[in-house]
């Protein structure tokens, strides 16, 4: 049995979710998200309350039960608060800016990388160091996270790169004369 899959998903007040055959959709305060359950699962709503349960015994419908119900709390979540990555840069000369649907990033290339943002997405730049990714759709938030990171993660030697705010790089030693 899942643990996660067992718990129903609160609507709160202020959303609405409609549920019609394998899709459900939930609007709220940050925009409508959709998400269309695999046809192993069976989705109930009563009253405010989603619950998730699987059709058959099998190991697959076992597995995509809770991680159904992962999906659409994130949905929930999503529409209500948000979600927001951090990034930090680190090295001497990378910054980073927002230029109108662009991010300008310096990353000891030869030439500045231009990252077009992709609607759905806010990308925000506190400091010249600091990236804020936010959204409501959790997974196009890491997504668009992920792909910044990648255009300069940050090496062994000197951690220098784009990484997550609380990430641990495992630093190397240097060769030795």
């Amino acid at each position: 049995m899942s643990r996660i899959g067992k718990k129903p998903v609160a609507v709160p007040a202020g959303v609405t979710a409609k549920l019609e055959g394998h899709t459900v959709a939930v609007k709220g305060a940050k925009g409508e998200l959709k998400f269309t359950a695999p046809e192993d699962i069976d989705l109930k709503m009563e009253g405010n309350m989603i619950s998730v349960s699987p059709r058959g015994e099998t190991k697959r419908a076992r597995a995509m039960w809770g991680m159904s119900r992962s999906q659409i709390q994130n949905l929930v979540l999503g529409v209500t608060k948000g979600f927001e990555k951090k990034l930090e840069i680190n090295g001497v000369g990378y910054k980073a800016a927002v230029a109108g649907k662009t991010l300008q990033l310096s990353l000891g290339y030869s030439h500045d990388v231009m990252f077009p943002i992709p609607a759905g997405v806010t990308i925000a730049t506190p400091k010249p160091t600091e990236i804020t990714v936010s959204g409501a759709d959790k997974r196009q938030v890491g997504q668009v996270a992920a792909e910044i990171r990648a255009i300069r993660a940050p090496e062994p030697y000197k951690g220098k790169g784009v990484k997550y705010v609380g990430e641990f790089i495992f630093r190397k030693e240097g060769k030795k004369k």
